[in-house]
């Protein structure tokens, strides 16, 4: 069994897709580092801090996982570089849609270019997850949408100050 894994994303904010795909990793893997990218071409509504504080809060404090069995981290590297930063040759992907597909496709294949040691698992979220997306949690929440079927509570109050401080 391989002992850890690597779960890019931006989680902007994370969802109950993301969390799915957490927890079904830690079926499979011994440790999970979840890593948040920090790349500078995204518009982020979360900065860096702020994403991991959140992952961390919905994670550790809503739910109440494993601190030892996750890792949350920000990085702005090559996912393959981090996986030899983390002595790891997997990394995670959730699928939700045939949409997302292609485009995972494709990042797998130029992770395998780059690195042709490491694997890249694709876990899909439970059926109720896969329609959610940080997009649109977002724009509910912008229009004073109910979100509690997509994300954690403390997720919500942070996007909910972060709006008001926003757009307001």
């Amino acid at each position: 069994m391989n002992k850890v894994a690597i779960y890019p994303g931006t989680f902007d904010p994370i969802t109950y897709g993301h969390i799915d795909v957490i927890k079904k990793g830690l079926k499979l893997f011994e440790k999970i580092v979840v890593a948040v990218s920090d790349v500078e071409n995204k518009d982020y509504l979360f900065s860096s801090d702020e994403r991991i504080e959140i992952v961390k809060k919905a994670l550790f404090s809503d739910l109440s996982l494993n601190k030892k069995k996750i890792i949350v981290i920000s990085f702005t590297s090559l996912t393959t570089d981090l996986c030899k930063k983390f002595k790891s040759n997997v990394i995670l992907r959730g699928l939700r849609a045939v949409s997302d597909f292609e485009y995972e496709f494709q990042l797998a294949g130029m992770n395998r270019k780059l690195n042709n040691n490491i694997e890249t698992l694709f876990l899909m979220s439970d059926v109720e997850n896969q329609i959610i997306s940080s997009k649109f949690v977002k724009e509910i929440v912008k229009l004073k949408g109910d979100i509690k079927k997509f994300t954690t509570k403390s997720t919500i109050k942070l996007l909910k100050k972060k709006y008001e401080q926003n757009f307001n």
